[in-house]
């Protein structure tokens, strides 16, 4: 297994190395120690994280030396299966090939998704303050989300509030007023927020620990009239129902059958275009995913979100998500902040 900078190389040796041109590989074999390749000028900062407490080698090579050799010459018998990580950068696929032509490359995602998908304490415990952290700043969306603001003018307030509130970064912020809220990714542009828009406020960002969180929320400045306050009321409807479906054994189309089925009833589902959930940890989107034919069996901790919506091109949108652990006893939504309609006097 050749390991690449990114959240597997993270959750693997806790060496959070930034992806340059120069190759920073780890390196497992069944037969060897595990051992990092570094470039000679990181080898103090792959050595000052976790991995340098474990006592395996971090080999350093030069602007003149082939980190590709040191690989070969540790592992002379390197013929069977490689496997790579899936954001590996596709010329290092390809040199892998070329270096190693009687090997047979795969994805690691198989073995390491299984790993990642069930969170230890220490990582429950970190995506709970990451949650915490983000519902902070939904409670102060109120105090910038207003007529008469454009979309982007709310979201730079909205992303230094993420800072402010304890993450180390941004991951992404979608503010859709009105219309916009109908694509469920827009993000923002200059429209100006009218009275009477609903708005749906997806906010995200990396804690120091690295996890992540992500949370949606659906606000209306001044009254967005009785058909979208129904609509919204079956929204949190199917958001409770596929929660409460969240349980060790539970199939994750079954959770998602649950709150779209509850759409069904009123005649919402077929603007309901996504699946319902993602898991969440060192990346925002990671295994296990909730979705209509997804056979994968939950078990207890593993987390995910659960986030219906409703998309009506060109009229308005809504989507209420929490991350929810499940447990020993059911569902923990990690999200706190109300999932009602907050709608804004100004």
């Amino acid at each position: 297994m050749i390991i690449t900078p990114g959240s597997d190389l993270l959750y693997l040796t806790g060496y959070n190395a930034i992806p340059l041109e120069r190759i920073t590989a780890l390196v497992i074999a069944p037969d060897a120690a595990p051992f990092m390749v570094v470039p000679r000028l990181e080898i103090s900062t792959a050595l000052a994280s976790p991995f340098g407490d474990t006592g395996w080698d971090v080999h350093g090579w030069g602007e003149n030396d082939d980190p590709y050799a040191i690989i070969r010459e540790r592992i002379p018998s390197l013929n069977g299966a490689v496997l790579v990580d899936n954001h590996m950068w596709a010329e290092r696929v390809l040199t892998i090939q070329k270096e190693f032509p009687q090997a047979s490359i795969a994805l690691a995602a198989p073995i390491l998704a299984e790993i990642r998908m069930r969170k230890t304490p220490y990582e429950l415990d970190a995506l709970r303050d990451a949650a915490a952290a983000i519902d902070r700043v939904h409670a102060r969306v109120a105090q910038v989300l207003r007529a008469g603001r454009t979309e982007a003018d709310v979201a730079r307030d909205i992303s230094e509030m993420i800072i402010a509130e304890g993450h180390q970064k941004v991951d992404f912020v979608i503010v859709a007023s009105g219309p916009n809220g109908a694509s469920p990714h827009h993000e923002v542009s200059d429209r100006v927020i009218q009275l009477g828009d609903p708005v749906v406020v997806d906010i995200g960002g990396t804690m120091p620990s690295g996890y992540c969180s992500d949370c949606t929320r659906t606000y209306s400045v001044g009254d967005p009239g009785s058909a979208y306050r129904e609509r919204y009321a079956a929204l949190q409807l199917a958001q409770e129902k596929s929660t409460r479906a969240v349980s060790n054994g539970a199939i994750s189309h079954d959770i998602d059958a649950a709150g779209r089925n509850e759409l069904e009833s009123h005649d919402l589902a077929q603007y309901f275009i996504h699946r319902t959930g993602h898991g969440i940890g060192l990346d925002t989107h990671e295994e296990p995913y909730i979705g209509i034919d997804n056979p994968t069996v939950i078990e207890e901790n593993m987390v995910f979100s659960i986030e219906p919506g409703f998309y009506i091109d060109g009229v308005h949108g809504a989507r209420i998500e929490d991350i929810v652990i499940c447990t020993a006893n059911g569902p923990e939504s990690i999200n706190k902040q109300t999932r009602d309609l907050v709608i804004i006097e100004h």
